[in-house]
């Protein structure tokens, strides 16, 4: 049990240095039942109070990752044997990537997902509600997503987390359906299409759509981020509604309480 009859749960931080790091900190900090026992950084960071990783997995009930795809295949397979749980934010990740930390999964609990907003979990439910019931031969789906110039996968996560809600509800495989390029002469739209448009510049946190189109009327659900706190305040959430669960692959909706147990 992960630190569930002893007080406070013990926080682990992977990239602490960044950006999204240090927001994870703080957002620990602020809640009264979570205690941040260690942080780390790439193996050649020292000082400013980091430690190990290895340090960091003894001391920790549960590890908050939000760095690269790589690293938290890693991160997730080291929890799995060290029974440490997982909360996993990272984007990007490959098929064979995702695939390795529901693996990982199998031993320990973790919260998988792209995005941790109360906000886009409310709103990955209302998109799926539309797709079911505005079917493909009256309207097209087009999900548009921008994000800061340092970002360097595209769609990003949340964007296709939108798409696979959209394509579920409608019975489909979203790879089967997608459409990220368009360029030159295309050709008609296909029936039941999803679109993907994207726009990387400036310090744009996070800024999505999801517009169901018909030849009389738009239908456009929308959400800003206007601060990576929130994200953060997420994954805490997250860390600590996690402590003592058994082991399984979870997400935002599991915790917020959107699915029965």
């Amino acid at each position: 049990m992960f630190g569930s009859d002893q007080g406070k749960v013990k926080i682990a931080v992977a990239g602490a240095l960044g950006r999204m790091g240090q927001a994870l900190v703080t957002a620990v900090e602020a809640r009264p039942n979570l205690q941040i026992v260690a942080r780390f950084d790439r193996p050649d960071a020292t000082g400013q109070g980091l430690v190990s990783r290895d340090e960091a997995l003894r001391m920790a009930d549960v590890l908050i990752d939000f760095t690269t795809p790589e690293a938290s295949v890693e991160h997730a397979q080291l929890c799995a044997k060290k029974s440490v749980a997982l909360i996993s934010g990272a984007t990007g990740l490959s098929g064979d990537q995702t695939t390795e930390i529901a693996k990982a999964a199998q031993h320990t609990p973790v919260v998988r997902t792209g995005n941790f907003s109360l906000g886009m979990n409310v709103m990955l439910g209302l998109v799926a509600q539309a797709a079911a019931r505005l079917g493909p031969e009256d309207w097209d789906i087009e999900i548009f997503e921008a994000h800061h110039k340092h970002k360097v996968d595209a769609p990003s996560g949340t964007a296709l987390m939108l798409g696979e809600a959209a394509a579920k509800a409608r019975g489909v495989a979203l790879g089967m359906m997608s459409e990220r390029r368009r360029d030159g002469i295309t050709g008609e739209r296909r029936e039941g299409a999803i679109g993907f448009s994207v726009m990387r510049g400036g310090g744009i946190i996070g800024e999505h759509s999801v517009s169901f189109v018909s030849e009389e009327e738009v239908l456009t659900f929308s959400h800003s981020a206007r601060d990576r706190a929130l994200f953060a305040k997420g994954a805490a959430m997250a860390a600590e509604w996690i402590a003592g669960k058994r082991a399984g692959l979870y997400d935002m909706q599991d915790v917020l309480g959107f699915r029965d147990e």
